[in-house]
């Protein structure tokens, strides 16, 4: 009896067991089967290092036709590659991706289009695309130009001393080329000058002088930018402005505060432009805004150097909750809707701000004498034409100059581009954007690499043989 009483309980045990067993192959099957149908990984590195950006995702996701994309390079580098490119295949069953070694099938390569300096090739059946390097910047940015395969010209005026797209220095606008280049538009420069009077026939007593010659903005133009200028727009390259807006043209248009800074010449006021905005609906001071809120200075922006933190209700700003944005030596703006336009605020200070409008001695300013904060800084308007346009205004054009689209700790770069997208009708685009990986090197000094050393190669090793040794001696 003792007998058969063992024998159920040993049978009991078993049957427990394989029940155990059962169930946790089951829970394992379950886990494999959500991981692979829901792959989802965490990305705990500062700088989302193993992270798509919001743009990548948002332009896979939305795919509506396949995608092709070619890795060319050695086998042993094929890991290397699928590491991103994974990525990027499981936001969207329409992007597919190949790896192909060029040396082992040379002519497999040729016929779908490699090319030594592009080792990633992207084909939306609309056009092929290389990649540069295998970065996401890149990758993104080819992948944009295969699917927008239209012509879109952004126009950057060079009338009055503005910015030029040519200068790579801290003040040039060539960043700004770069950046909306990877959105597959085309950059260029525009000169606008209205043909001089003919002298070689000289006026008849009492005839009136001819009209200056009329200007207008390229027809090719998507969006026209007016960066900054630092003297008057002639009557002609105003008018210019206007009507193109006015028969559905897109602007961004930067101006910069007038008020004396420093021992530089402040721009000049352009009164009929700015009277032009005015009709539009968005009114540009004659003030410099100043952040009291101490909110710039852990970026170690001073108050004339502004940083928005938080945006209005609008398709340019909607990504960039919580992105930080830095505009030097602003002008406030005035808004409001009326007539054939609609006008919306895009950014402002807080109300630790102020817009003062004169500067003491040695450039010294009286917060208590100006205008209390929150204070407009851009503003979006639409302007309701037989073709509607549209147009962006920012009361200063420093933000957008190579040293502030070229920080990593800032957004200006997105918001810039954001605007673009919107004033191009190329909302899809709306996002923030892959940047180039960051080098952090792990700097040590010899002190440190001693205490490195003792740490690891004495002091724990020590420290686990005194405990083995501890517990030896307490059960001995």
């Amino acid at each position: 009896m003792a007998a058969n009483w063992v024998k159920s309980r040993q049978t009991k045990y078993w049957s427990y067991a394989g029940v155990y067993i059962l169930v946790i192959l089951a829970l394992l099957a379950g886990l494999n089967f959500l991981a692979n149908r829901y792959d989802k990984s965490y990305d705990s590195t500062a700088n989302k290092q193993f992270s798509l950006s919001d743009q990548t995702i948002k332009v896979v996701h939305d795919l509506r036709r396949d995608v092709k994309v070619t890795y060319f390079g050695a086998k042993d580098s094929f890991p290397q590659a699928r590491d991103l490119l994974d990525r990027y295949s499981a936001l969207s069953a329409k992007f597919s991706v190949q790896y192909l070694d060029p040396e082992r099938e040379p002519a497999k390569a040729k016929t779908i289009g490699f090319r030594a300096d592009a080792p990633v090739l992207i084909d939306s059946g609309a056009r092929k695309e290389g990649a540069k390097s295998l970065s996401e910047e890149e990758i993104t940015g080819a992948l944009i130009r295969s699917l927008k395969s239209g012509a879109r010209n952004v126009c950057v005026l060079n009338a009055a001393h503005e910015h030029s797209i040519d200068d790579d220095g801290n003040g040039g606008y060539a960043f700004l080329k770069k950046i909306l280049e990877r959105d597959n538009y085309t950059v260029k420069t525009v000169d606008l000058k209205a043909a001089a009077p003919d002298a070689s026939k000289p006026l008849a007593i009492g005839q009136a002088p001819p009209p200056a010659a009329s200007v207008e903005i390229p027809k090719d133009c998507t969006v026209l930018i007016v960066g900054g200028p630092q003297l008057d727009y002639p009557a002609p390259d105003v008018a210019a402005i206007k009507a193109y807006e006015e028969g559905g043209g897109r602007e961004l248009i930067m101006l910069d505060s007038v008020m004396h800074l420093g021992k530089d010449e402040p721009p000049a006021e352009n009164a009929e432009l700015e009277k032009v905005l005015d009709d539009w609906g968005v009114t540009v001071n004659k003030d410099l805004v100043l952040d009291l809120s101490g909110v710039g200075s852990i970026l170690g922006l001073p108050p004339e150097v502004p940083m928005i933190m938080s945006y209005e209700s609008h398709p340019i700003t909607q990504p960039l909750t919580r992105q930080p944005t830095a505009f030097p030596l602003a002008r406030s703006l005035t808004t409001k809707s009326g007539g054939k336009t609609s006008v919306s605020k895009l950014f402002g200070t807080t109300e630790d701000s102020v817009a003062v409008t004169s500067i003491g001695p040695g450039g010294a300013i009286d917060p208590k004498k100006g205008t209390k904060g929150p204070i407009t800084l851009g503003a979006a308007g639409t302007y309701s034409g037989a073709t509607p346009g549209r147009f962006v205004v920012v009361g200063t054009s420093l933000w957008s100059q190579n040293s502030m689209l070229g920080s990593r700790s800032l957004a200006n770069r997105d918001l810039l581009a954001n605007m673009v997208n919107w004033l191009s009708s190329d909302e899809d685009l709306i996002s923030i954007r892959p940047k180039a990986p960051e080098d952090r090197p792990l700097n040590i000094t010899a002190r440190g690499l001693t205490s490195v050393f003792w740490l690891s190669f004495v002091i724990f090793p020590l420290g686990v043989v005194a405990i083995g040794m501890a517990t030896w001696w307490k059960r001995r």
